[in-house]
Formats: C-alpha cells, sequence, structure tokens
C-alpha cells in the first residue's frame, strides 16, 4: 500500500479486487426461515438453524456491508451466516433499509449512502425484536446469549446497536438500559465518523448517511447520535477484527475508535490480521473468516 491511506497503489488495488472477487463468488445460502419486524419490504430477518442440530445454540445477530447503500444487500453476507451456522450458532441475519432509493446516484455514480433515519429506524427495530421472533422462528436458539456481529458499514450498525444506552434519553433509538448482549464483534467496521470522513472511506459514505447537504447544526446533533465514537463507554464486552492491508476501510478507523474508547475509560480488543484486506473477514474460503468465528465464540460461550 501506499504511504496515504487515501491512494493505494495498483498492488494493493489488484489484491483487494481477489478478495473482493472470492467473498463474492460463494452462492448465496437460502436461510432456514424469514420473519418480518415491519411493513417494508427491506424489513426482514433470516435465520439459520445450527447446523450440528444443538439446541440452545448462541445466537449471532449478523448486519451486513455494502456503505449503507442498496444494491448490497444481506445475500452476500448469507455463506457467512451458513459458515457460522455449520460452527453450531444459530444465526439472524438482519435486512434494513438503505441509500439509493429514489434518492439518485451520488455525482461518482454510486447510489446515495444509507436513509436518514431509516436506516436506523431499522436496526433499532431489528434488535429489538430478534428476541421474540428467534423463539418463534428458531427454537435452536438460546435468546439469553446474543452476539452481534456486523462487517464494515454493518459493523458500524452493530456497534452503534449496542450503544442505544448511551443515547440521549430524547433520542427516538435510546434504551434505559443496556441491551441484553453478549458482546460485539465487530468487522472492519466504520467505527470513527471522523477519521472515516478524513480517509474519504467509500466514496464519503459518512456524510451521506447523515443527509450531508443539512445544516451543520443538524449534521453535528446527527453524527453524535450516530457515531460509534461518540457513544462510549458502553459498558458490553466488544472487539474488532480489521485486516492490516484493508484498503476501503483503513486500521486507522478502527484504532481511532479503541484510542476513543480507552479515553472513556473501556477497553476494547482490536485483533489485526497481518496480510489480509477488507472482505477476507466475511470470506468462508479465507482463514482470516475462522478467527472472526473464533471471537464470536469468545464471547457467546
Amino acid at each position: 500500500m501506499s504511504d496515504s491511506p487515501g491512494f493505494p497503489d495498483s498492488a494493493a488495488r489488484d489484491r483487494d479486487e481477489a478478495e473482493s472477487a472470492s467473498a463474492f463468488a460463494h452462492p448465496a445460502v437460502a436461510p432456514d426461515r424469514t420473519a418480518a419486524y415491519g411493513d417494508h419490504p427491506d424489513q426482514v430477518i433470516d435465520f439459520y438453524a445450527p447446523r450440528d442440530g444443538r439446541t440452545a445454540a448462541p445466537l449471532v445477530v449478523l448486519l451486513h456491508g455494502g456503505a449503507w447503500r442498496a444494491p448490497y444487500d444481506r445475500a452476500h453476507v448469507s455463506p457467512l451466516a451458513d459458515f457460522l451456522a455449520r460452527r453450531g450458532f444459530a444465526v439472524a441475519s438482519v435486512e434494513y433499509r438503505r441509500g439509493g432509493e429514489g434518492s439518485g446516484p451520488t455525482p461518482g455514480g454510486d447510489p446515495v449512502a444509507g436513509r436518514w433515519p431509516e436506516t436506523l429506524d431499522d436496526v433499532a427495530a431489528a434488535l429489538d425484536a430478534v428476541p421474540a421472533l428467534a423463539a418463534r422462528e428458531l427454537p435452536e436458539a438460546d435468546v439469553r446469549r446474543i452476539v452481534v456481529t456486523g462487517h464494515s458499514a454493518g459493523g458500524h450498525l452493530a456497534l452503534w446497536a449496542a450503544a442505544r444506552h448511551v443515547l440521549p434519553e430524547g433520542s427516538p433509538w435510546h434504551l434505559p438500559a443496556p441491551p441484553p448482549l453478549r458482546g460485539v464483534v465487530a468487522l472492519a467496521p466504520i467505527a470513527d465518523f471522523a477519521s472515516a470522513v478524513e480517509l474519504g472511506v467509500c466514496g464519503g459514505a459518512v456524510t451521506q448517511l447523515l443527509g450531508g447537504g443539512g445544516e451543520s447544526g443538524d449534521l453535528d446533533d446527527r453524527t453524535a447520535q450516530a457515531d460509534p465514537a461518540a457513544l462510549l463507554p458502553t459498558g458490553i464486552a466488544t472487539a474488532i477484527v480489521h485486516g492490516e492491508d484493508d484498503i476501503v476501510v483503513p486500521r486507522a478507523v478502527s484504532e481511532a475508535y479503541v484510542d476513543a474508547a480507552a479515553k472513556s475509560g473501556e477497553t476494547v480488543g482490536l485483533t489485526l490480521l497481518g496480510d489480509v484486506g477488507h472482505f477476507p473477514l466475511i470470506d468462508p474460503a479465507a482463514d482470516a473468516c475462522a478467527i472472526v468465528a473464533e471471537e464470536i465464540t469468545q464471547l457467546a460461550w
């Protein structure tokens, strides 16, 4: 990689393309059951039963990435969901509303990232609904042992979902007490908005998620409610896994979050994987994916 994270060299780009192609080469895996948590077509959760037939299995809530943009849905992490199910977990893969619907592309040609406030509305509603839906749809799951995980933009959403009790009481997403989670495993998350904006992560996706054309005061308020680095400490066990050679969400973004957590008095585990970029973390064919499963295991069991 070049000295500037914003301008990776050709070798780094070639590696990222190869890793992306491998991660997206797996065919989608159909869920065992699907349930709605709202009326919108995107307000659904796919459930995967543990493949070894065990009961009382820890439940992994999986939030997919894709820069909060509409073209990227939960299908691309269904092989990861199946991988975790084969490791003995019950899995709930959450869909949520993303940017692009009715908003048109950005000047660079990408769909707009995120929908404010619908993206966060959906994640909050889905996490609130998971225990009851899983008890009904997936009796193999132990809803007393829930670990939330997510990749990239989904890693942001996982960290945010675990921090809703830190939000101001006037926030529509505020919880009066910490959510009943065993922990969070965030995979290459967009965890610190200031560093992500500085590095131009995902073509300005953070600013788009926040509704970038608004008044500065509105953006400040939205940042305070949506930036995981501003919602610390959470008191919930948190681990981050990040590839050292990630050029999509550079490791500096996770390191900034870990530093912010330390300043708040909280310890966040950070596992940096050498010779790994952005996509092996969700690729069942990659060794990095086994490390992700182990991090989840340590919190779940």
